[in-house]
């Protein structure tokens, strides 16, 4: 059996039914401008054409991979996992998406794979946060700080992210590591196809982590929780460390107590967004929110909330136009319906992606509704 089959097989995409479940919910089916394509029909070409075909589907670079199509295929269809084990192949042929930003993201992922790279990794970290470095706790603040340089003109949080979380962190009484020679988790790499790069970063990330001797892991970003705790353990090797969103760990440790009179905000309706890597991939839902609940906010659920969110609009930093664009667009429209002032999210792609979508003119009040992430709130209540 040659690989493309064997990705068909391992993701049960011969069990399609053509029942036509995906493209009612598949995002970018429902918002294409012109042209027509769909999770059913990229699982007939496979099953039905086979692979070179397969490899030239508009669809195989354009999926968010957002898991959303499978929550409701009856034959369970593994669509994301096929998507990607797709992608490694057309990779590895030379074909790829077409990558956003210039390709410049992918670009400092793939520097990190250098293993004599010298980076400042602490630089962010201000004076009155205390960390040490014997902790048996790692705070993995992943590319943030890359980030924050890339996107602060759409007044992305980003540093301000990494930061809340050690204060969160020292008022629960620790005193996080952070590592000087972290790597980017990989996590887009790996969704592109890139395997050869994704196992460079893995590799070094699994000796960093190990050599620690850490206990746990604690991180901001969805897409590196997942990363490390489930796909890590799938193609490189167990980290023998607990891997938790700051949402999950936060549920496991004691109420923080939060201030009104200092917090500078006030109390009001609010609505969130799951992010893909921490609801559908990881069943996370209720712990963002009881933090939510628990900072004195009204939860308004949108129309799309937990397991049927929408996605944020865009698949590792490739393939991002006008269709990902409109994805966004109706999310903020969808946001703003509730009558929250507020839309929090904990994941910082989201952040990113709809804040950049508030950029496009004529946006209407969707446009101006304040985008924060819950770990900046949680922050500022201590």
């Amino acid at each position: 059996m040659n690989k493309f089959k064997e990705i068909v097989e391992a993701n049960r995409a011969w069990l399609c039914l053509d029942c036509g479940k995906c493209s009612s919910v598949c995002s970018i089916t429902l918002n294409l401008i012109e042209g027509y394509t769909s999770p059913r029909l990229l699982v007939e070409t496979a099953v039905a054409s086979g692979e070179d075909i397969t490899l030239e589907d508009p669809l195989l670079w354009s999926c968010l991979t957002c898991q959303r199509c499978s929550e409701i295929c009856p034959s369970e269809v593994n669509f994301s996992a096929f998507v990607q084990g797709a992608r490694q192949l057309a990779f590895d042929q030379g074909l790829s998406g077409s990558c956003t930003h210039s390709g410049m993201i992918q670009g400092w992922m793939r520097m990190m794979a250098d293993p004599d790279l010298e980076q400042d990794r602490l630089g962010w970290l201000p004076d009155d946060l205390a960390v040490d470095q014997d902790s048996d706790t790692i705070y993995f603040p992943g590319c943030l700080p890359y980030y924050d340089a890339a996107f602060g003109e759409l007044g992305f949080e980003g540093l301000a992210i990494a930061r809340g979380a050690v204060k969160i962190l020292n008022a629960l009484g620790i005193k996080p590591r952070i590592l000087e020679n972290e790597r980017c988790c990989g996590h887009d790499l790996y969704w592109q196809g890139d395997m050869e790069t994704f196992q460079k970063l893995a590799a070094l990330n699994l000796e960093i982590i190990q050599a620690t001797g850490a206990k746990r892991i604690v991180t901001t970003c969805p897409e590196c929780a997942y990363t490390l705790r489930t796909t890590y353990p799938e193609e490189i090797g167990d980290l023998g460390v607990e891997i938790y969103h700051l949402s999950e760990f936060l549920a496991d440790q004691p109420l923080l107590k939060t201030s009104e009179k200092s917090s500078g905000l006030e109390s009001g309706k609010v609505t969130y967004q799951d992010p893909c890597r921490l609801g559908r991939f990881s069943g996370v839902y209720q712990q963002p929110r009881d933090l939510i609940a628990s900072l004195g906010y009204e939860l308004v659920e949108m129309d799309h909330a937990r397991s049927t969110s929408i996605c944020c609009g865009t698949s590792c930093w490739s393939s991002c136009g006008q269709v990902n664009k409109e994805i966004q667009i109706s999310r903020l429209e969808e946001a703003s319906s509730t009558g929250a002032g507020l839309l929090v999210t904990s994941c910082l792609k989201c952040q990113i992606h709809l804040k950049c979508a508030q950029k496009i003119p004529g946006g209407g009040d969707s446009s101006q509704m304040p985008i924060r992430d819950l770990t900046t709130l949680v922050a500022e209540r201590i």
